[in-house]
């Protein structure tokens, strides 16, 4: 692969690791001290952490395929694949699992019904998710700390 892709890979390392910060942990926490209508920063935010997680897909898909094709399976071994791939499924498991969470809550069953069963439940999962967003950002900082002076 030429200049271009090793470009691509820096590139995609530090996006990535700078959306996750920018947004994660600058952005979304001053939109929640700042705007006073709660339901308009709880949708600015998910707007937020839905780019976050388009570009995550496409950076984490990018660097996993690029380890893949250049160093084949001997990128298997290397801690930057893994510290990858594992930001890679946190991506997914946020984009993925917050839908499902909103499905449920539109079930048919009475609105108070559902509300009362998921309330707790809904703030649980806003807990561990942004548990996963913090350990998402923590491995993005060993990402950009790790790198080797060389192209990959």
């Amino acid at each position: 692969m030429g200049y271009l892709a090793d470009s691509l890979h820096w590139i995609a390392v530090a996006l990535w690791a700078g959306v996750l910060w920018a947004i994660g942990l600058i952005a979304v926490p001053l939109i929640f001290v700042t705007v006073e209508d709660r339901a308009l920063a709880v949708m600015l935010a998910g707007k937020m952490f839905a780019v976050v997680g388009y570009i995550g897909m496409g950076c984490g898909a990018y660097l996993i395929l690029f380890r893949l094709i250049r160093q084949g399976v001997v990128s298997f071994g290397q801690f930057f694949f893994w510290i990858a791939m594992v930001m890679f499924l946190l991506t997914l498991l946020g984009y993925f699992a917050q839908p499902i969470l909103e499905l449920v809550k539109n079930w048919t069953l009475p609105r108070q019904a559902i509300e009362s069963i998921l309330e707790d439940r809904s703030a649980s999962w806003y807990g561990i998710y942004s548990a996963l967003y913090v350990v998402q950002a923590a491995l993005a900082l060993v990402l950009v700390v790790r790198q080797p002076t060389a192209a990959p």
